[in-house]
């Protein structure tokens, strides 16, 4: 067998060792963990697969059977009673032959694992058992054809096997090996099972990866909530069913992102609604209102669905007209307020839901003592503002899901976490769908999160230097008067006494700012133009000196046709050579002196913090060898002058037929009107 065996080894690259981890085992460790990595997702190896089912584990103690080969047995007449004792002939084969193959000549702990891989396209799923062992740390993986309750054999066919071992004559390098029993009959069908080259080349380095890297995610396996087969399953029938939306949706970038994502949710929130009914015994479909709904598309295909909601965002969208009356959509600024309770809904929905997404799990405990909620959390707001973060050891976005869970759990239910498969790097959802008190304590537990948010408001007192009547709370959330804002001082009190006695008693919160109605275009794009040309010349100004005296010191004959692109600035230093005031406007935009010198890519370059003058005579060479290159359209030639044509010492690098930009105003055109 082994001379039929095809193998791939790598060396496996080892971090610097640390006190708190010992050199020999940190390999082991690693390569567990990646094992365990390839064994419960194989889908982030193999974008072909939707994920996989993990039915069984058991695990065979051989010192105390006595007999590796019969305390599996036993295993496995347990997980698999319809295996056959096959002779080995053909494709399939029993246990006898298989476990003369499998196992060593010593053997102490052996870890059986039954699973069933799933696959994304139409194609059956595929049951497979994963033999771990972990004093020879090897991983085989065996097909199972069959059905495992009736009749069933191993697929000797694809059996591939995962090695750790050292070096014998250095112990401190470690190899991983993959070892494919039977190359030579191997069955790949391209989902399941791709060629043996993938194997060798695709998954034994990413192995090697994850056990070098040997760290744990922070974040939930994806869909580990719900059934990843039936999620699978809903999916492409969601997908078919509603992808006519993607060619009436308003002309936006990328449209089948927005479509498939809120697809995505969909499939995973009916799936998580039809688990609910089956475990309760309900009958009626859970209604629902999706708070800052936005396109209104995750509204539209819930109750195509059957599942009786609403969508309410500020500003209405295009799209909204075109899903027919069926779909309820609402335009209107929401406040968190007594005016925006929901004690007839089950499901309470924030998918990015911004400056909401703090509140949601208030409005659903004050709604009913039955209201669940749904958030997808993404701009980080706190329920005044802006997040700050106050855990340093976390990234930004896994304190801001601490604090949303914080918040549910003040508020009174069990939170869970779960990541969904969206093409999105926030992914992580949390659900409050139980309560963790009985309805008798309804009173003690509003006052607790009355309380809780008082001490928010606190912290914002202190550090961001708010005023203290931009932030306090109304008396309906919180008191029937103020002597129970005991985090306030009585000046405070005092001052925003008349501000109190002004607002209406069903606000929670006097300084919460919804969305505006109209979106500020905030990518340096509206900055005045006068503004920006100063910007710009002053910084290629300082970029042309940089490579100034060495281009004026060469020869006439060496300088002849050549044209001085300048130097290169970090970030950094080019944002210094603007004054205060230049920056404090550029400050107030998205991205700002990164996203204006980008908006200029006619005359800048930048990349890696590095900024340069963009030079043409390489981007001429560039695109005659990539004819496939996004070219001007042809609306927009000649609409502009040539920025290099005015400003640059040497002028344009290209003559006037080949540059899109007029040189001069006699070659100016009008600005023609896109074809769509």
């Amino acid at each position: 067998m082994a001379a039929m065996a095809m193998e791939r080894e790598l060396l496996l690259p080892l971090l610097p060792t640390t006190p708190a981890v010992a050199a020999p085992s940190s390999p082991p460790a690693g390569f567990w963990a990646a094992v365990a990595v390839w064994t419960a997702r194989p889908q982030v190896a193999n974008r072909r697969l939707s994920g996989c089912r993990l039915q069984a584990e058991r695990e065979v103690d051989c010192s105390a059977c006595g007999c590796a080969a019969a305390g599996l047995r036993e295993v496995l007449a347990e997980l698999l009673p319809g295996l056959e004792a096959g002779d080995g002939d053909g494709a399939g084969a029993g246990p006898g032959l298989a476990l003369e193959l499998l196992l060593p000549p010593r053997v102490e702990r052996l870890k059986v694992v039954l699973r069933t891989v799933i696959p994304k396209a139409g194609a059956a799923t595929c049951t497979e058992m994963v033999l771990q062992d972990f004093l020879n740390n090897t991983a085989t993986f065996i097909p199972i054809d069959g059905q495992i309750a009736e009749s069933c054999t191993f697929k000797k066919n694809n059996m591939y096997r995962l090695k750790l071992r050292h070096d014998k004559e250095d112990e401190s390098s470690w190899f991983i090996s993959i070892s494919i029993l039977y190359p030579e009959e191997w069955d790949a069908d391209g989902i399941l099972y791709p060629k043996t080259a993938w194997l060798t080349d695709v998954l034994l380095t990413k192995i090697v990866k994850w056990s070098a890297e040997n760290k744990k995610s922070s974040f939930k396996s994806t869909l580990s909530l719900i059934p990843v087969e039936k999620y699978s399953q809903y999916y492409r029938n969601l997908k078919a069913k509603y992808k006519e939306i993607v060619k009436i949706w308003p002309e936006v970038t990328n449209p089948e992102k927005f479509v498939y994502e809120d697809v995505a949710i969909a499939t995973y929130l009916l799936i998580l609604w039809e688990e609910e009914r089956a475990e309760k015994g309900l009958t009626d479909k859970q209604s629902f209102i999706d708070l800052g709904c936005g396109n209104g598309l995750l509204v539209h295909i819930l109750t195509n669905e059957g599942h009786p909601g609403r969508g309410i965002d500020v500003r209405k969208r295009k799209i909204w007209d075109m899903y027919g009356p069926q779909t309820r959509l609402e335009e209107c600024a929401i406040t968190p307020s007594d005016d925006f309770l929901f004690p007839e809904v089950d499901w309470l929905i924030g998918n990015h839901s911004d400056e909401l997404t703090p509140w949601i799990p208030v409005v659903a405990a004050r709604s009913s003592y039955s209201c669940r909620y749904f958030v997808l959390p993404c701009c980080f707001y706190d329920f005044y503002g802006k997040y700050c973060r106050r855990e340093p050891k976390n990234t930004q976005y896994r304190a801001y899901l601490n604090f949303i869970t914080e918040v549910g759990s003040v508020c009174g239910f069990k939170v869970e976490e779960d990541c969904l498969r969206i093409p999105s790097t926030k992914r992580v959802c949390l659900i409050g769908n139980q309560r963790t008190y009985p309805l008798s304590s309804e009173e003690r537990l509003d006052e607790e999160r009355r309380q809780y948010i008082r001490e928010r408001y606190s912290c914002t007192l202190g550090t961001e230097n708010n005023h203290f009547s931009e932030v306090i709370a109304s008396p309906s959330l919180f008191a029937p008067d103020m002597k129970h804002c005991s985090n306030a001082s009585d000046s405070m009190v005092q001052d925003t006494s008349a501000e109190m006695n002004s607002l209406a008693s069903s606000k929670w919160l006097a300084g919460f700012q919804p969305r505006e109605k109209i979106q500020k275009v905030r990518n340096c794009a509206a900055l005045p133009r006068d503004f920006t040309d100063d910007v710009v010349l002053q910084v290629a100004k300082e970029l042309l000196k940089i490579n100034q005296e060495s281009f004026k010191n060469s020869n006439d004959e060496d300088n002849a046709g050549n044209w001085n692109k300048g130097g290169s600035l970090p970030l950094k230093n080019v944002a210094d050579l603007l004054d205060s005031s230049a920056l404090q406007r550029l400050k107030n935009e998205c991205g700002g002196l990164k996203t204006l010198l980008r908006n200029n890519c006619q005359v800048f370059e930048v990349a890696r913090g590095q900024v340069q003058i963009r030079d043409w005579t390489k981007e001429q060479q560039a695109r005659k060898q990539s004819p496939g290159a996004r070219k001007m359209p042809l609306n927009t030639s000649k609409s502009r002058l040539c920025w290099f044509f005015l400003n640059h010492p040497d002028g344009c690098p290209r003559n006037a037929e080949k540059c899109p930009f007029a040189h001069g105003t006699e070659e100016l055109r009008p600005r023609t009107a896109a074809l769509k």
